[in-house]
């Protein structure tokens, strides 16, 4: 399951449902005690706006946490994350109702059962919409990957869409990349086998040469194979794989 733990997005949803919250209580008016005239009304819709925008607030810390220490995220946390926001929501918008700016005089059960609940259900499929929306705001980042051999210096970055392959070169490997369109190389002091190990998306063909499927064009012939700018041979221990792409 995706989640955006981005702060400043989170905020952004916490900013929205604080106008809803805002919008609802002015509106829609979820409870009604003696003469309540436009300026406690104001009052309460601006107290149920806050409430909303901390709660999402705590939410959006709280998630942020959570996710930096796992590193994933499930439906189990997603739950989670609902319940955090209407505990608080429900704690913060009861003391502001019982408070002397409201004067309300339901209890909690009845607060509960005739505000809250009505708002969670209201408020439910926002949220879910809009961290869904959330998830969308994400940069996508490019896919770079590190080649590495035994000296510090030693070291090739690319994207993995610019590697075409990897063949072995007595104590080297020799890694075929694209830079700018341009079929380039460069010997690294690494063996087949490491290398095979640290990026299993490459398939190997040969017990010299490792391939980036992603860059397969055709075969030459029965034992050969045409890459993007590379040609190479296939053994046959190898063929059935590659027959599979």
């Amino acid at each position: 399951m995706k989640l955006n733990p981005k702060i400043e997005h989170n905020i952004i949803i916490a900013f929205l449902l604080a106008v809803w919250a805002f919008l609802f209580g002015f509106f829609a008016r979820p409870f009604e005690h003696g003469n309540m005239d436009l300026g406690v009304w104001l009052r309460v819709s601006l107290g149920f706006s806050f409430a909303a925008f901390f709660s999402y607030s705590v939410v959006a810390i709280y998630q942020k946490i959570i996710y930096t220490k796992i590193s994933k995220w499930n439906v189990f946390l997603e739950i989670s994350i609902y319940i955090v926001y209407y505990i608080i929501y429900t704690i913060i918008t009861y003391y502001f109702y019982k408070s002397s700016m409201v004067h309300g005089f339901y209890d909690f059960p009845r607060f509960f059962t005739e505000i809250i609940l009505n708002i969670t259900l209201i408020i439910s499929p926002i949220i879910f919409l809009l961290r869904k929306y959330a998830i969308k705001l994400i940069p996508k980042k490019e896919a770079y990957i590190i080649i590495k051999g035994e000296n510090k210096l030693d070291f090739l970055k690319i994207k993995k869409e610019e590697l075409i392959c990897v063949s072995n070169s007595q104590n080297y490997v020799e890694i075929f990349f694209l830079e700018n369109e341009t079929l380039k190389t460069k010997l690294i002091r690494s063996s087949l086998k490491k290398i095979q190990y640290e990026f299993d998306f490459l398939i190997q063909i040969h017990r010299s040469h490792l391939i980036n499927p992603s860059h397969f064009k055709s075969w030459e012939d029965s034992t050969t194979i045409s890459l993007t700018q590379v040609v190479l041979p296939v053994s046959k221990s190898y063929k059935n794989r590659l027959l599979s792409l």
